[in-house]
């Protein structure tokens, strides 16, 4: 069963393909498939699990733009790279780089306050 609702996301997600289809909240459906997939990875491979990851990126994007996010998930990818000295502070030091984390962070816990009690 597990298996069987990874592959649908995956399926779905390759269904996309490079134009890919945008949910009505301006999501692209592999961003969504990805982070769906992302949570139920950390919070159990069942239906309860897919329901509640699937609620928990609806949250968000009624939080965030997809441009929103896609800057605050870039900037936390950024954060991760070893090295890269100057070129990487404005990722790991900068205000508003911080300021785009922290709203998402925000509304991940809105997410999680909703969805997962």
């Amino acid at each position: 069963m597990r298996r069987g609702i990874a592959i649908a996301l995956i399926a779905a997600a390759a269904f996309a393909g490079p134009g890919a289809a945008r949910a009505a909240n301006g999501y692209p459906t592999e961003v969504i498939a990805d982070y769906v997939l992302g949570c139920m990875a950390a919070n159990g491979q069942n239906a309860e699990s897919l329901r509640r990851c699937s609620c928990s990126i609806d949250v968000v994007s009624s939080l965030l733009t997809y441009d929103d996010y896609a800057e605050a998930e870039t900037v936390l990818r950024m954060r991760q790279v070893h090295g890269g000295g100057e070129k990487m502070m404005v990722f790991r030091e900068t205000p508003a780089a911080q300021t785009k984390v922290d709203r998402l962070r925000q509304s991940q816990v809105e997410a999680e306050v909703r969805c997962f009690y």
